[in-house]
């Protein structure tokens, strides 16, 4: 059943209340786990929703699609600020990720659902299993949240 009035989206504040309660049941490491692999379920999905799968483009348009369907235009998820690919490394440089979203500068929060969204994203994409990993915070420091992701050997 759809909403009528509130339509798909519900505030960070409700859903990071939502995580916060996993975290507090199941601890940190496993609710991490869990929100990987929700995310990674769901950028595969709008990896294939936006024609992604088994096409060979240039990660700028790949970088545009995934921004407009993450971004102001689409879930509001993360904006994708470009994809760059360095040898068989590809970073994504991401900033308003979800989950740094109103944690105070310092914070050990990692990204989990967001990660894993852009992950299983850019595994759709080049067809090859990936480890993921946060390599870079805005609330640590950074310019950016950068997610890098190499293949499984």
């Amino acid at each position: 059943m759809s909403r009528q009035e509130l339509g798909d989206f519900c505030s960070i504040i409700c859903f990071k209340a939502a995580i916060t309660g996993m975290e507090e049941a199941l601890g940190e490491k496993a609710t991490a786990i869990a929100l990987i692999a929700a995310g990674r379920s769901r950028g595969k999905n709008l990896a294939k929703e936006l024609g992604l799968t088994g096409i060979n483009l240039d990660w700028d348009t790949i970088a545009d699609k995934m921004a407009f369907a993450l971004g102001t235009n689409g879930t509001k998820l993360c904006i994708i600020e470009r994809i760059v690919q360095e040898g068989e490394l590809i970073k994504v440089y991401t900033s308003e990720t979800f989950c740094s979203a109103n944690e105070p500068e310092g914070s050990s929060r990692k990204c989990t659902f967001t990660l894993g969204a852009v992950w299983g994203a850019i595994e759709q994409v080049t067809g090859k299993r990936l480890r993921g990993s946060h390599t870079e915070c805005v609330l640590r420091g950074g310019n950016h949240d950068v997610f890098e992701f190499s293949p499984l050997v």
